[in-house]
């Protein structure tokens, strides 16, 4: 015949391939479940070593470039950016400002600042919104002071002249001084807090310098003993201080004074973080 003989076709098999996929199907699955052990540790340890948030709500004290409790001083002629503070004294305290009170009588002006002058004795509402404004401060300082964990401890002995400070937490049993430039290197978000227990201290020239983005607002100094600024030292940082803060001619700050004594400054520049 001219035709061919139809031949039924076998049906193909495939159990060999599909066994074969899910024998390395299933060795796969193992290295993945393998692998995911294995790196476990390294990704919990990159979590743990991220910087953490040390924020410090400053409340109404941050509202001020300078607030202290027993009195401002300066010689002439400063230039602070933002407000400058006083309270419980009055505004006596408040000297070498040549104020003008301004005709509410709730705050003064001054040619040596950008922004109010307010003091405990001005007109109401000024009382309760200095009282306010201090109890921020010290409800501030007693929360920078009481964090615990400190990423580091008496680093460097407190002899941070030339040194880079990471964000952070630090600790400080002793004294902190500059004798050089020092820099804090993070970025926009990092925090530090330096946790201070006795003075800290500015040595003439000396400057705090800022890398990587690291901005002046989310440094906090909570400085147990005075603070002393020498001749055309910079620092950068908001300064919780438990007694005074001393700025000698040409020192500048990017940054707060908020202190429970007195505040002293010799031809200083002062402007708040934004």
């Amino acid at each position: 015949s001219q035709y061919l003989p139809i031949v039924p076709m076998a049906h193909p098999t495939h159990t060999p391939l599909t066994q074969s996929r899910r024998k390395y199907a299933g060795l796969a699955a193992c290295f993945v479940a393998l692998l995911s052990l294995a790196c476990a540790p390294a990704l919990a340890a990159a979590e743990d070593t991220a910087p953490r948030d040390l924020t410090v709500n400053l409340g109404t004290s941050g509202t001020f470039a300078i607030l202290a409790k027993t009195g401002v001083s300066t010689v002439p002629q400063s230039a602070i950016t933002g407000d400058v503070g006083v309270s419980p004294i009055a505004q006596g305290a408040l000297t070498g400002f040549g104020f003008i009170l301004d005709a509410s009588g709730e705050f003064a002006t001054s040619d040596q600042v950008t922004g109010n002058v307010y003091a405990a004795d001005f007109a109401v509402p000024t009382p309760s919104k200095m009282s306010i404004a201090i109890g921020d401060m010290e409800t501030a300082y007693t929360d920078a002071a009481g964090r615990v964990d400190p990423d580091f401890v008496n680093l460097h002995s407190g002899l941070l002249g030339g040194k880079t400070l990471a964000p952070g937490l630090y600790k400080y049993g002793i004294g902190v001084g500059f004798s050089a430039d020092c820099t804090l290197h993070g970025t926009e978000t990092d925090t530090w807090i330096i946790q201070i227990a006795g003075t800290l201290s500015m040595a003439a020239n000396a400057k705090i310098i800022l890398s990587g983005g690291a901005r002046a607002e989310n440094i906090v100094w909570v400085v147990a003993g005075a603070s002393f600024f020498g001749a055309n030292s910079h620092f950068e940082g908001n300064i919780l201080g438990a007694t005074s803060a001393v700025f000698i001619t040409g020192s500048s700050i990017n940054g707060r004074v908020l202190v429970q004594t007195a505040v002293t400054l010799q031809s200083t520049t002062v402007v708040k973080p934004v």
